[in-house]
């Protein structure tokens, strides 16, 4: 057992000396910026280069030496027929902005609310559909030549917010939650980045020109027809979705980054063997711990118990999920094993896996915070004092 996670733990560290500390910012492990990213530019969308490429919208990245950069919409082929790709989304975490990252599956679930455009508009994935084998694509929101293309169809897309807001939650941030049918997308067999995606992102962090403090909300390249290629079939932003000033050199730094007016809680009043004390740095449902929860103590014995029995129900309830995802993600390792994956192959697993298990314990912690919420003591009103009634005058 041992080994195993030793092999697991080499495999995730070559990962992040493949990508480096700025090109991870996008898988969300382990980093946050304690500002939020530029509204979403305006820009067309490059036509479809070729039957079977489904569209990627463009995000801000970010990177702790150059901050925010634009890293361009592009058409990408699907890594297996059925697969729709939900987007990565920023979003407020209570104390820093965090990158959630995007992912393939059979479904589109949650995004943050955001409207990206061209069939992505905050919910779902109105730009096409997969029939019989075949992407067909809705002439609608996306750029097809239908004279190349022949699998389309147009249909009318409404109800789509006109804001350029690129992150949820947070001060002026989009007000979206996940629905428990957008939270179980995120639990089918789906797969992350392909390595095209992950060649595109370098691209874009590489090129100074795309950083939101160079073009201040504007990149020069909003999108392009392939992923990688910024000189072929590549589209200008028409114009910045808001105002955008970049803030100082260094503002934030990674895993350090915090709201400028919130204090760094000391090591003595961290909790213990809690969700919320565990390092964001865990890359596999094998090295996470059982979870502990806080003794009720309400001052009543039966509802005591009752919470208890609660706190119990949902610790084992956790434990499964822990056992659940370790089962998965062991059978990929063997699968990895047996059909001797290449280095870039085994790079996107542990990426995969690693994204996995912070869902799984952001998932826990909101669990075990709403249940404290619930068990937490009420305060009740004082009682009236009883005075005497006051004496009728003669």
């Amino acid at each position: 057992m041992h080994t195993t996670v030793a092999i697991r733990s080499l495999l995730f560290s070559f990962a992040l000396l493949v990508f480096s500390h700025g090109a991870f910012a996008q898988i969300g492990v382990g980093i946050s910026v304690n500002f939020g990213p530029p509204a979403l530019p305006v820009y067309e969308q490059p036509i479809c280069p070729d039957d079977g490429y489904l569209w990627t919208p463009g995000y801000w990245a970010y990177d702790d030496d150059n901050g925010y950069y634009w890293v361009p919409g592009t058409w990408v082929e699907a890594p297996q027929v059925g697969f729709l790709w939900t987007p990565g989304y920023w979003g407020w975490g209570g104390s820093a902005f965090l990158f959630h990252e995007g992912y393939w599956g059979p479904e589109v679930g949650f995004y943050g609310g955001i409207n990206y455009g061209f069939g992505y508009g905050g919910v779902g994935y109105e730009g096409g559909r997969w029939e019989g084998g075949h992407f067909s694509y809705n002439t609608y929101v996306n750029h097809v030549d239908i004279t190349i293309i022949h699998n389309t169809y147009n249909t009318r897309v409404t109800n789509v917010s006109e804001t350029h807001v690129s992150y949820n939650g947070g001060a002026g941030g989009v007000e979206a939650r996940p629905t428990s049918q957008q939270e179980s997308y995120a639990n089918q067999h789906h797969v992350g980045p392909v390595a095209a995606q992950t060649q595109h992102v370098q691209a874009a962090r590489s090129n100074p020109e795309l950083r939101a403090s160079a073009n201040q909300g504007k990149p020069p390249v909003a999108a392009t027809a392939r992923p990688g290629d910024f000189k072929t079939g590549v589209v200008a932003t028409k114009q910045a979705g808001g105002e955008y000033k970049a803030p100082p050199a260094n503002a934030a730094r990674g895993n350090d980054a915090r709201p400028a007016n919130e204090a760094r809680p000391s090591t003595e009043n961290r909790p213990e063997n809690t969700t919320e004390a565990r390092p964001n740095t865990v890359s596999h449902a094998s090295e996470l711990q059982p979870h502990k929860f806080t003794p009720p103590n309400s001052g009543n014995a039966a509802t005591d118990k009752k919470y208890q029995q609660q706190q119990d129900n949902l610790a084992a309830k956790q434990a499964q999920d822990h056992q659940k995802l370790q089962q998965q993600q062991d059978k990929e390792h063997q699968q990895a094993a047996q059909k001797n994956y290449n280095d870039a192959q085994k790079q996107q697993m542990e990426q995969r896996h690693a994204q996995q298990t912070q869902q799984v314990e952001q998932k826990h912690a909101t669990q075990q915070k709403q249940m404290e919420q619930r068990q937490a003591p009420r305060q009740t009103a004082p009682k009236p004092e009883n005075r005497p009634p006051a004496e009728k005058p003669h």
